[in-house]
């Protein structure tokens, strides 16, 4: 979820674990420009090399697709420790590079989730990266097992099954206590599908296995090395090939870090995973800042600094928790806006760098609509405006007879990859108190995981991977921490960095979720990086492009580049030398940042 240093201290669990895995140090690699001083790297593991490498390179039979990419699949191991035995179907795609004479290699892209397609972002390439990356890489995109156009996970036989489970899952999170028991009930059905009809594949879809496909997929593209890209959970998945094939790096950039000792956890500790993540403190640090500027850019800039903004968002919150607000709707009838509802809307508007304008927007139509004192006429509007948002809502969701596996995805790897409470029944109090201590979005980012918990969800993969995380790589990582991201708290970007000793952590006063596409001088650092392992320098703090009540530049992305595939080939990418769009990163929880229609 898609999350953002304790777990050295469980060292020994993890060399029980792991055990035969010691690290051996390895020749000296190359130095990267702006490094200063040869670099010697920590080895792969005998063990888990002999895992990846007795496997034979696999032949990519690339056909053409979506108008000017490949696509290929190649069917893996489902279980490494026996490469003779199950396999399991895994889905690529690449956009080859524009000038193939002085190609480096194959750039891998992850787009996070955990649940997100690569196939989608490498085909998305020519919208958001740089031409110079465009130029000298081909992209490649790797669907995770049981993901997108991979072999699906399937954790209940039917989609009639799959409804009556997740019936009480159908809102942005639990509030009322008959909705708690609902979502429990469906978090212990949900968990007990997919360790049952779901397996084999949900024993088999942690992050350490994508990261064993990703290695025989570098060397089926014909690279001696990887060079990576990962954002939010596509941090996490750079991070377990660092640590597990440390010398097999070429060039690693993470955007929208996850500690991964956080993202982990340790046995026996039933915290939730917010708890360790705070992707919730992440959330309110960001909005409270949105509303502490836009009272200091007065109420010109922003309308609702004609009162005290925090405490307007508040009583807008209040009002919903005490009421939801029932809005008739001319075209599809009455429906109900909850403060649930309300929250992930903000959170959602927290992930692109221009969503002040939507929390603003909302929370002044809710303030008309949920005010008694109001006039007949400011409540139409504000209804009539809320409606547009509950349409848009609609189309965006665009439920099909298919079964849809979303949930499923991000489940399979988040409740295989980590430590989580023993019962769902103790969600509750965790929630309230992940609440109480981050406002609004403390329950949100906790209750996602309830399906994790561990006496409903009992499939287990014995070759995940639990660290260390602190292993010398042959290139330096590359970690880049937005300050204001509302997913993947900040300081998992600072923690990260603490931990890779061969890293260099570049910041940026940016908005939104993830920073490539946000500033010029973060894009041009990751490219400079990705291209010819230049680095920033120690302590570069870059600037988002886009800065809540600031007049936008006419050259900063708006827009995220997140249209399905087919809808994609159908526009024209940005010429060379255009402005790009946003990188389109797949929200760590499901069904963020809607109106939910009831």
């Amino acid at each position: 979820m898609p999350r953002p240093t304790r777990f050295l201290a469980a060292a020994g669990t993890a060399g029980v674990l792991l055990a035969g895995l010691a690290v051996a140090p390895a020749t000296a690699a190359p130095t990267p420009s702006g490094w200063g001083r040869p670099v010697v790297s920590d080895r792969t593991s005998p063990a888990e090399a002999r895992r990846v490498d007795r496997v034979p390179t696999p032949k990519l039979d690339w056909y053409a697709c979506y108008d000017y990419a490949e696509c290929a699949t190649v069917r893996l191991p489902l279980d490494y420790d026996q490469p003779k035995g199950a396999t399991t179907e895994i889905a690529v795609l690449r956009v080859k590079a524009r000038d193939q004479k002085n190609k480096i290699g194959s750039l891998f892209l992850n787009p996070g989730g955990p649940g997100g397609a690569g196939t989608d972002i490498a085909l998305a390439a020519p919208y958001f990266l740089g031409d110079e990356v465009l130029d000298r890489f081909d992209v490649v995109g790797v669907d995770p097992r049981g993901v997108g156009a991979s072999e699906q996970v399937k954790c209940f036989p039917s989609v009639k099954e799959q409804t009556k489970a997740y019936a009480g899952l159908n809102v942005a999170f639990p509030w009322t206590k008959a909705e708690e028991k609902a979502y429990i009930a469906s978090s212990k059905a949900v968990g007990r599908a997919c360790s049952t009809t779901g397996r084999p594949l949900t024993g088999a879809m942690s992050t350490a296995e994508v990261a064993r496909d990703m290695d025989v997929l570098r060397r089926a593209v014909g690279d001696e090395k990887l060079t990576f890209l990962g954002f939010s959970y596509g941090s996490a998945l750079g991070q377990y090939y660092a640590n597990m094939f440390p010398d097999r790096v070429r060039a690693l950039v993470i955007d929208g870090v996850l500690d991964p000792t956080a993202w982990v956890g340790r046995k026996g500790d039933n915290r939730s995973q917010e708890d360790r993540l705070r992707s919730a403190q992440g959330a309110y640090k960001a909005l409270r800042e949105i509303l502490v500027r836009c009272e200091k850019a007065g109420e010109d800039l922003c309308s609702l600094a004609a009162g005290d903004p925090v405490a307007t968002f508040d009583l807008v919150a209040k009002r919903l928790r005490a009421k939801p607000a029932v809005i008739d709707d001319p075209d599809f009838g009455p429906f109900t806006v909850t403060y649930a509802d309300f929250v992930a809307f903000t959170l959602g508007a927290l992930y692109d760098p221009f969503g002040y304008d939507q929390i603003v927007y909302l929370t002044e139509q809710m303030l008309a609509a949920t005010d008694p004192a109001s006039s007949t006429a400011a409540r139409s509007d504000a209804r009539a405006a809320i409606s547009r948002l509950a349409a848009q809502a609609r189309q965006k969701r665009g439920y099909d007879f298919p079964y849809n596996n979303g949930l499923e995805t991000f489940l399979g790897v988040d409740c295989t990859d980590a430590y989580h409470p023993k019962d769902a029944a103790s969600f509750p109090a965790l929630a309230a108190k992940a609440d109480k201590r981050d406002p609004y979005f403390g329950r949100l980012w906790t209750w996602g995981t309830a399906p994790c918990a561990r006496d409903t969800w009992t499939v287990r993969d014995e070759d995940w991977y639990t660290g260390p995380w602190n292993r010398r790589t042959s290139s330096p990582v590359l970690v880049v921490g937005n300050y204001w991201d509302p997913a993947t708290n900040y300081q998992g970007a600072v923690s990260t960095a603490k931990l890779l000793p061969n890293s260099r952590l570049l910041s940026s006063d940016s908005w939104g979720h993830t920073a490539y596409g946000t500033s010029k001088c973060v894009d041009g650092a990751v490219d400079a990086y990705l291209l010819r392992l230049a680095l920033p320098a120690k302590g570069k703090v870059c600037v988002g492009d886009v800065q809540p009540f600031v007049p936008l530049p006419e050259s900063a992305a708006t827009q995220r580049a997140d249209v399905s595939k087919s809808a994609r080939v159908a526009q024209d990418a940005p010429g060379r030398g255009e402005p790009k769009r946003l990188p389109p990163v797949v929200a760590p929880l499901p069904a963020v940042g809607t109106l939910t229609v009831r």
